[in-house]
Order: C-alpha cells, then structure tokens, then sequence
C-alpha cells in the first residue's frame, strides 16, 4: 500500500444544485472502484472540502459503472445567483477531490 492522488485511480466530474455541489467519482478500472469504495469515505471527503463543505457529505455507489457519487451539502455560499465566490457552481470541486491522497 502507498500513498497515491486520486487523479491516479479515477476521474470526476462535478456540478451543482442550488447550495450543494455534486461530484462524480469515476474508477479507471473495477479493482481501483474496489479501492475507492473502501478509502473514499463520506467523512474523508468531508475532512478534504473543510471550510468548503459546510453540511453534510453523502456517498452514493453506483457499481454497474465504478463510480462513486458525492453530495456536498452547504458548500456554495448561496448558489450560482447568490454567491460571490469565484466557483459559485462548484465546477473546479471534481479538480479538488482528485487531489485528495488515499492509500492504494
């Protein structure tokens, strides 16, 4: 096992909701979906948005394609028509979680 950057094991696309942003976790082969299920947990994600993501995170499997959906809740400051952050719609979140490190 070592330490590796998720852009290694998959690629992300991410989006939003009103206030919440959405993220797909998309494994590059099965074995690296098994070790996303098992090293990218709700709470990790969480710890890796702090002082982003100010609700809850929610995972979603979705095994018939190896991928793994993310639910940041409170984590756009309003929404596209409310916030003045530079990413009100949480387009550049996917970039962020690939940059998260997971044992692999």
């Amino acid at each position: 096992m070592a330490k590796v950057k998720l852009v290694d094991l998959a690629h992300a696309r991410s989006g939003d909701k009103g206030n919440n942003s959405n993220i797909g976790l998309i494994a590059r082969t099965p074995e690296y979906y098994e070790a996303l299920k098992r090293e990218v947990t709700a709470e990790g994600v969480k710890r890796h948005f702090a002082g982003i993501c100010l609700g809850q995170v929610e995972r979603f499997e979705l095994p018939n394609i190896h991928a793994l959906n993310f639910v940041l809740h409170d984590s756009l400051d309003g929404g596209g028509t409310l916030s003045l952050r530079t990413d009100a719609q949480g387009k550049t979140h996917a970039a962020t979680l690939l940059m998260m490190e997971i044992e692999a």
